[in-house]
């Protein structure tokens, strides 16, 4: 199954699900706030509730229930690589269920068919000047590809509430699959006297990222790889 076609099912149970914990539990207290946490932070408040990851004090980060570790061990990954594939990572935090293979796989050729950098958006980096910060023109870049969204196309055509999410799920996923290829080409812009991006087939959609910066080794993408497996859930 698509995972699209799966959130399509997954979106009104947990509807379902979280009008029953408002209705049940609405006026539950979780805690006290207090005037140090107005001005020494939030460290200990629960004002969040999330399904998708927490930090355990011992065994550090979980996604979904699994640690790093188990990640590492029961998702997908290519033959080439140690480090699971990115795309079956997306695919449980999405959804909640482990993916196969051909899940995985189903987000990564997804991520490939997406991945070409807009003209418009290389027209924008190319506009900020040279001595800017990478990540002043990621996030110009990114600002850019508005244009192509279909969220907004079918907002300002009147979509339904209860059909939002699917054409931002369809933005994120090209925003997803543009975003390493957008990252490696303001490198080589700033770094390597802005050649183009280099055509890359074998590796997968993060581990692509090494090829088009000049570091083409099966370590280097596992490096990659696993720094985003880490970082992929940031406070949920």
């Amino acid at each position: 199954m698509h995972l699209k076609d799966l959130l399509r099912t997954k979106i009104g149970e947990e509807k379902k699900r979280v009008q029953n914990l408002v209705k049940t539990c609405g006026d539950t207290k979780i805690g006290d706030i207090t005037i140090s946490h107005l001005f020494r932070g939030m460290r200990g408040l629960k004002v969040l509730h999330t399904d998708i990851s927490y930090v355990d004090a011992d065994e550090g980060i979980r996604m979904r229930g699994f640690t790093i570790f188990e990640l590492l061990e029961k998702l997908p990954r290519p033959a080439w690589s140690e480090v699971p594939y990115l795309g079956g990572l997306f695919y449980l935090l999405v959804s909640g269920e482990m993916p196969s293979e051909s899940d995985a796989l189903a987000i990564e050729n997804e991520w490939k068919r997406e991945s070409e950098i807009p003209q418009s958006v290389i027209d924008v980096i190319h506009a900020i000047p040279r001595h800017a910060k990478c990540m002043t023109m990621m996030s110009a870049a990114v600002l850019a590809m508005q244009s192509d969204s279909k969220f907004c196309k079918l907002y300002d055509e009147g979509l339904p509430k209860n059909k939002h999410w699917e054409s931002t799920f369809d933005d994120s996923m090209s925003l997803l699959a543009k975003m390493p290829a957008i990252a490696a080409y303001i490198y080589r812009l700033k770094y390597c006297n802005d050649t183009a991006l280099p055509k890359v087939e074998h590796w997968d959609w993060c581990g692509n990222v090494g090829t088009w910066m000049g570091i083409e080794n099966k370590s280097y993408c596992d490096l990659v790889k696993l720094y985003v497996l880490l970082h992929a859930d940031h406070e949920s």
